[in-house]
């Protein structure tokens, strides 16, 4: 079975692959969602909710990778417990993504609040993206027949 280029796994090695890549496709999916989301709401929207939108997204694309490298370091230091870590920039790294939330959202408030409503919109940005990501995996398992 052959359907536009998609080859049928043959073992368990192209599944764990593909899998594994989910994250660098996630962070992609991201960029490409702010970039057309973010024209999309400026055309429609105009320009203070366009700017709120990007805003939200900056800030969702790096609570994102914040998140992913904390959980990366939780995994770590579960896994190998001799090693000992410092857990104080974990935990700054954490509490300082809602301080950027919050930031964001009381700037933006005060410069114009129609666009709070891009800003949470933007917010969105994770969330979209694992949803494309989880459309394209179901996609691609009902291609090669798994």
């Amino acid at each position: 079975m052959k359907m536009i280029g998609i080859e049928p796994v043959t073992n368990g090695t192209d599944l764990e692959s593909f899998y594994s890549g989910a994250l660098g496709r996630i962070s992609q999916i991201m960029l490409v969602l702010a970039f057309v989301c973010s024209i999309v709401a400026w055309w429609r929207y105009g320009e203070w909710v366009a700017i709120g939108f990007v805003s939200g997204c900056a800030v969702a694309y790096l609570n994102f990778h914040w998140l992913k490298r904390v959980v990366t370091a939780l995994a770590d230091r579960a896994t190998q417990p001799g090693r000992a870590q410092s857990s104080k920039g974990m935990v700054v790294r954490f509490l300082l993504r809602y301080v950027l939330m919050a930031l964001g959202a009381y700037v933006i408030f005060t410069v114009s609040p129609a666009s709070l409503y891009g800003l949470f919109a933007g917010l969105f940005l994770p969330a979209a993206a694992i949803g494309c990501e989880a459309a394209y995996e179901s996609w691609v398992a009902l291609a090669r027949g798994i």
